[in-house]
């Protein structure tokens, strides 16, 4: 798929102002942000498939990237991650929400194709910075640090949505209350995703 750019990337990029990205964007994406979404819709920016990377943003270009709800849709993940680091600046963030495995409506969208779960973007860090429970980064040379991660729980039921605003309070005041809660309680009370902020490893 060739990319659709509807926008002077050279000048946004060489601009005094950030340059911010959302993937994915579909019809919200939110003003002052580069919109990049497969579907061809009238807020976005670039069309183009996210499978094919990201070859219209150069390298150490963008300062923060935005991506709610579409790694899940991405079966070349390694490829996305390597060219999210590639564009990223040297400080510049990426700010991302997927769903935890443990979230029933993630097996009702028969467009997903992986899970998420706490250690999976632990797979990408160097092992000094890994949480208490380790996880292999041989698979892959790409390297993050992770600034943040948060367990979200979130209902559409007004009573339950009260409730689980008390669990992400108890299970995100420390890592290892949340390694505790995957390990031991997620299959009774389910997390409905996971908002992690990274940026490259220097």
């Amino acid at each position: 798929m060739v990319p659709l750019i509807r926008i002077n990337m050279e000048k946004m990029i060489n601009s005094d102002a950030p340059v911010v990205v959302e993937l994915g964007c579909g019809r919200k994406k939110k003003h002052g942000r580069i919109g990049v979404d497969r579907i061809d819709l009238p807020n976005v920016d670039i069309v183009a498939d996210l499978e094919e990377g990201l070859p219209f943003l150069p390298g150490n270009s963008v300062d923060q990237i935005y991506c709610r709800s579409v790694f899940e849709h991405i079966e070349n993940f390694d490829n996305l991650m390597r060219e999210i680091v590639r564009v990223l600046k040297r400080d510049g963030t990426a700010h991302v929400f997927v769903p935890h495995f443990s979230n029933p409506y993630h097996y009702s969208d028969h467009t997903h194709k992986r899970f998420f779960g706490l250690y999976t973007f632990y797979y990408f860090v160097n092992e000094k910075h890994q949480l208490k429970r380790k996880v292999p980064n041989f698979y892959t040379d790409i390297r993050i640090n992770i600034i943040s991660q948060r367990l979200v729980f979130r209902s559409p039921f007004w009573f339950r949505r009260r409730i689980k605003k008390l669990f992400g309070l108890i299970f995100n005041c420390h890592r290892a209350m949340q390694e505790f809660y995957e390990e031991n309680l997620c299959g009774i009370f389910p997390c409905y995703g996971i908002e992690v902020v990274f940026k490259p490893a220097s």
